[in-house]
């Protein structure tokens, strides 16, 4: 038997997203029934529903604008590292220099 191949990774805008999201919410259909009509998989119909509920405060999480935030900041966080090491090795270098 082959094995399956891993579906290549979609995005989707969050119009998309809030749509799908408001299919589920209404209760024609099941999240499964959702997600196999629109040729998703039903895990990420279930965090788009999730996250959905973050954000309008009916679950407790971090938000879509405060994961942002928080991406960003681990971002410059990893950068300032990097250039504090930099200057270490800098600081080192130029002290035997001196010598």
């Amino acid at each position: 038997m082959g094995k399956k191949r891993p579906r290549p990774r979609r995005s989707f805008t969050p119009e998309f997203k809030a749509e799908i999201v408001e299919l589920c919410r209404r209760g024609d259909r099941s999240v499964g029934q959702v997600a196999k009509d629109f040729d998703l998989t039903e895990t990420a119909v279930r965090l788009w529903i999730s996250q959905a509920e973050v954000d309008a405060g009916e679950r407790d999480g971090l938000t879509r604008s405060e994961r942002e935030e928080l991406a960003a900041l681990r971002r410059e966080n990893r950068r300032l590292r990097e250039d504090v090491e930099v200057l270490k090795r800098a600081t080192a270098f130029f002290a035997k220099e001196t010598r």
